[in-house]
């Protein structure tokens, strides 16, 4: 295997091709128990799950894989990817396992990895596991008395609502708000209704009917519309969109008007702020956040530090600035306070917790600045397309010339689908449309076939 197997956020892939292969992820399995049983104790790692129908058969492959170097496992089952971070260090695992593609449908599944401390692994333990992988090593098989153990945690769901519930101010009931909740038909489906019912909310729910192929079809996190209409039919105060594993979030007020995360960031950031709880100065977001939010901080005298797209990333700068409060404009919010990945659960209860404290709607105390124009285009493309192109990166410096010196054009290969992705942002929307569609032109125009 030359081609590199992980991307922005671990394996990623169609489910039944390359690398999303039963026997793939059983090596994964293997080459990561290996590489990572150190010491002579009783090693163990947790793994947990979305609803694809997929999740099955990688679950079975990935405790196959453990137990064969010696690793007890721990199944969890459905569970939001911070769960499996926050159990591998509650439960003092040596590895933390999540089995989703996040936000991606059904057909798609992955692998994310974490270490003891809960945070995703690094670049270069990717490697060295990819290197393992490819090598076929089988070093680290354990003897016949060696093998490892499986169990089913019975009470996960019950541990990580307990530990969200805890970050909650124990001053703060929502009794009397209404909250309209779409768990994309994924890993919170129960856990987050009953977590905000524990609180006193008078919970209204879509997307909590997984059927295994229905994940994050026409709802979640990037398909707010259908929480947008239950706010509206069931007249709530506020609603909440999670994505397939949980790690995002977006919300809307009574209203229907959406917040991303860039507008989540900024009025976290201005709560904790004031509250004398905000570090380092300032939030990291990725390079995809709005210019509106930088203006917004700068206002605030704060600084936005800009990492890579991928929440890891955003974690890494966070850790490397002493900042506190990280995220992206897709919804992943990390606090560093109280979570090691992407929490979209603990987000929500943030946004809540400032909503009563200030005792008025969202719709008064959310929305933080005016964003600039920006547009974000999925180009499909084969995976080995390059974008070293010169029609293209001749169409990136006309833009370039045409937004002017305040404008922005990003242009990048997805880290987990087959696309490219092409954002531009400045000050004159009609100015900006322009330069998103030469730029996809040129790109499409150079563009292999996607395979079917």
């Amino acid at each position: 295997m030359t081609a590199r197997l992980f991307g922005t956020d671990g394996l990623r892939g169609c489910v039944n091709r390359e690398p999303m292969t039963a026997e793939t992820v059983l090596r994964l399995g293997m080459a990561a128990g290996s590489l990572l049983t150190r010491g002579d104790h009783r090693h163990s790692v947790v793994i947990g799950k979305d609803t694809r129908l997929s999740g099955y058969m990688f679950e079975a492959a990935l405790m196959s894989g453990f137990t064969a170097v010696g690793m007890d496992v721990i199944l969890l089952g459905p569970m939001p990817t911070p769960g499996v971070a926050m159990l591998t260090r509650s439960l003092r695992a040596d590895l933390g396992v999540m089995i989703s593609a996040s936000h991606n449908p059904y057909q798609d599944n992955g692998i994310k990895l974490f270490g003891p401390d809960g945070y995703k692994l690094s670049d270069a333990v990717e490697g060295q596991i990819e290197d393992l992988i490819a090598a076929a090593a089988r070093d680290g098989l354990a003897a016949p008395s060696g093998l490892g153990r499986a169990r089913r945690l019975s009470d996960a769901e019950g541990r990580y609502i307990e530990f969200v519930k805890a970050i909650f101010p124990r001053e703060f009931r929502l009794d009397g708000v209404k909250i309209a909740l779409d768990c994309a038909h994924g890993a919170a489906y129960k856990v987050a209704p009953a977590m905000l019912w524990e609180l006193g909310a008078d919970v209204v729910t879509c997307g909590v009917s997984p059927d295994g192929l229905n994940i994050n079809r026409d709802c979640g996190s990037t398909h707010p519309e259908a929480m947008r209409r239950l706010v509206g039919d069931s007249g709530a105060d506020i609603g909440i969109s999670l994505d397939g594993d949980a790690d995002r979030v977006v919300v809307a007020d009574d209203a229907g008007t959406v917040l991303d995360g860039d507008q989540l960031l900024a009025m976290i950031a201005r709560s904790w702020r004031q509250e004398g709880r905000l570090s380092g100065g300032g939030i990291v977001a990725s390079v995809m956040s709005n210019r509106g939010l930088e203006r917004f901080l700068d206002d605030l005298d704060l600084k936005l530090v800009r990492a890579p797209v991928g929440d890891r990333y955003v974690v890494e700068h966070m850790r490397s600035s002493g900042c506190n409060i990280g995220g992206e404009q897709s919804g992943h919010i990390v606090l560093g306070d109280y979570s090691t990945t992407g929490d979209g659960l603990i987000a929500a209860l943030q946004v809540l917790s400032i909503m009563v404290a200030a005792g008025r709607p969202l719709r008064e105390v959310g929305r933080c600045f005016d964003p600039w124009p920006q547009v974000l285009r999925n180009i499909p493309t084969a995976a080995n397309h390059s974008l070293a192109d010169g029609a293209v990166a001749q169409a990136v410096r006309n833009g370039e010339r045409q937004l002017g010196a305040s404008g922005r054009v990003l242009v990048r290969k997805s880290g987990t689908e087959p696309v490219i992705r092409v954002m531009v942002e400045g000050e004159d929307s009609g100015v900006v449309e322009a330069v998103v569609g030469q730029i996809a032109d040129a790109i499409s125009g150079t563009a292999d076939p996607v395979p079917s």
